[in-house]
C-alpha cells in the first residue's frame, strides 16, 4: 500500500472513533507519537490511549499533502464543536508501517473558549 493511502487510512480509523485497535495493522509496535498534548513510544499504550479517550464529533478536512519516499505529511483543518485549528501531521514510515507520528497545532484552540469568532 502506498505511504499516503496508509496515512488516510489512519485519520479514516482515528476519526471515526471505531475500534481503534485497527491502528495496529498500519502502526509499528514501537511507533513513537509526539504531540503537543501527548507522547507514546509504543503502539500499544497509543491506541489504549484512544480506547480510554476516543475521539467524538471529530473532523477533518485535507488542506494539502505532502510525500517523500519514507514520510507523507499531512496539512489539515481539524474541527469539533467549539473548537476549529489547522493542524500538521507528519507520518514516517518502516517496513510499510507508520513508525512515528509528529502532531503540530496551536494548543490555544484546545484550551481556549473561543468559537470560530472572527478577528474585529
Amino acid at each position: 500500500m502506498k505511504a499516503t493511502n496508509i496515512a488516510l487510512k489512519y485519520m479514516e480509523i482515528f476519526f471515526s472513533g471505531i475500534n481503534p485497535e485497527r491502528l495496529f495493522e498500519i502502526l509499528t509496535e514501537d511507533l513513537i507519537f509526539v504531540g503537543p498534548f501527548y507522547r507514546f513510544n509504543s503502539s500499544v499504550d497509543y491506541v489504549n490511549s484512544l480506547l480510554a479517550d476516543p475521539p467524538v464529533n471529530c473532523k477533518y478536512k485535507i488542506i494539502k499533502i505532502f510525500e517523500n519516499e519514507s514520510m507523507v505529511n499531512l496539512i489539515y483543518e481539524f474541527s469539533k464543536p467549539a473548537v476549529r485549528t489547522m493542524m500538521s501531521q507528519m507520518f514516517e514510515f518502516r517496513n510499510n508501517k507508520i513508525n512515528k507520528i509528529t502532531l503540530i497545532f496551536d494548543t490555544a484552540a484546545m484550551t481556549d473558549n473561543k468559537k470560530d469568532e472572527p478577528d474585529v
